[in-house]
């Protein structure tokens, strides 16, 4: 037996997760919890993460706060910092001799402890939780991938095939978790007759990270007073928590003064609600295709990130939404393009009964049946799936 069949058969299984980001953490502290359940609580933690992995029972290496690094300026500012949070997970890793690394998301920092760890210690089977967007930008990295990890768990439904087809690791599709507050983003039928009546509701999302927000909320305000000049409505701006007083005052001037929302059952019964949506690209665009509110996604980046991108990306639209109906239905504006002027008049056409929300309208039907809404929680087939490999070792 291996030295890791050994360990499990003594005491339940032992691991190392990584997450240094709090969409990571979330998606940790749920694996772990999962895994306490399909074990009867014969399983072992330990590893980096944030405030849910630590409430799941992690006992975490240093602080992710240190680690929430935007742009690319800032990551070299703090490049000396990273580096040796990576060394010092990796070491930790090898230390602690797990059963299964799980690696989850942020790949720039989690491959690189997860390459350090192959190299050490090759028995340590190690697991990626969310897939680098291979198909997107970097493919070679999908076959590169096969040197240090055994299993991808994807959380979308395109992924494996594109993983196969790149020659990447096994990868299976657990699911998003938007797909587990499917039912809290969908109306009932009172909601779904305000969301259609006289005097509806627009939903903006600058984004959750303060580089993000900095940039797009300007933009976003001016095209909210210029679409209400001809189309009345009323503003929902969900944000959280840091964001809330940046956000309060640089709405302060507004028109249309936003009902700013922090609390997450306020912000799913405003998605409940909302007729249409100006959001900055990201996670969100699943939810609103979900949620069934119509969107325009904007986004806007440094010079430099820009030109990075130009020559580096290679999909069709940078909107998740987009790419998991298989079409570019929610319009995206981007760069110098995504002017006040512009997303008004998205934003109006969306508002009023047009052929664009219907097409969106139409999309956004199938979106269930693709992601696999209403089977089993991504957590647990994510642990299933961890549990698998273990299964495996010990025989």
């Amino acid at each position: 037996m291996t030295d890791t069949a050994n360990a499990s058969a003594s005491g339940g299984p032992r691991l190392f997760l990584v997450a240094t980001e709090e969409s990571g953490d979330r998606l940790g502290a749920a694996l772990m919890h999962a895994l306490r359940e399909r074990t009867g609580g014969r399983v072992t933690f330990s590893g980096v993460g944030g405030h849910g992995m630590e409430r799941e029972g992690i006992s975490s290496l240093f602080t992710i706060d240190d680690l929430a690094i935007v742009g690319i300026d800032a990551v070299i500012a703090k490049l000396p910092m990273i580096l040796r949070r990576i060394r010092e997970t990796a070491a930790a890793v090898i230390a602690a001799n797990p059963d299964v690394l799980v690696i989850i998301d942020s790949p720039d920092f989690t491959h690189r402890v997860a390459r350090k760890v192959r190299a050490a210690a090759p028995h340590i089977r190690i697991v990626d939780y969310v897939s680098p967007s291979v198909w997107a930008w970097r493919p070679g990295r999908a076959k590169a991938m096969r040197r240090y990890v055994d299993h991808v768990l994807a959380l979308l439904p395109f992924e494996p095939d594109a993983h196969a087809r790149l020659g990447g690791p096994p990868c299976s599709y657990v699911g998003h978790p938007v797909t587990e507050i499917a039912p809290r983003l969908r109306p009932n039928a009172d909601e779904q007759r305000l969301r259609d009546g006289d005097r509806p509701t627009v939903l903006v999302l600058p984004g959750s990270r303060r580089g993000e927000v900095r940039r797009m909320l300007p933009v976003f305000g001016e095209a909210v007073h210029l679409a209400a000049k001809t189309t009345p409505f009323a503003v929902v701006l969900p944000t959280v928590p840091h964001l809330v007083q940046h956000i309060t005052e640089a709405t302060a001037g507004w028109p249309i003064p936003p009902r700013i929302v922090v609390d997450q059952d306020e912000k799913w019964a405003a998605f409940r609600t909302a007729r249409a949506a100006l959001a900055a690209s990201g996670t969100v665009t699943l939810e609103l295709a979900v949620a069934g509110v119509p969107t325009i996604v904007s986004y806007r980046v440094s010079p430099l990130e820009e030109a990075v991108a130009r020559l580096m990306i290679n999909t069709p639209t940078i909107v998740l939404a987009n790419l998991v109906l298989g079409e570019n239905v929610m319009p995206e504006i981007l760069q110098r393009e995504a002017t006040p002027q512009r997303l008004a008049a998205e934003l109006v056409s969306l508002v009023a009964p047009s052929e664009r929300r219907q097409r969106q309208l139409a999309a956004f039907e199938r979106i269930g049946t693709i992601m696999g809404i209403g089977r089993e929680a991504p957590a647990q087939r994510a642990a299933d799936v961890v549990l698998r490999m273990l299964d495996r070792d010990s025989h």
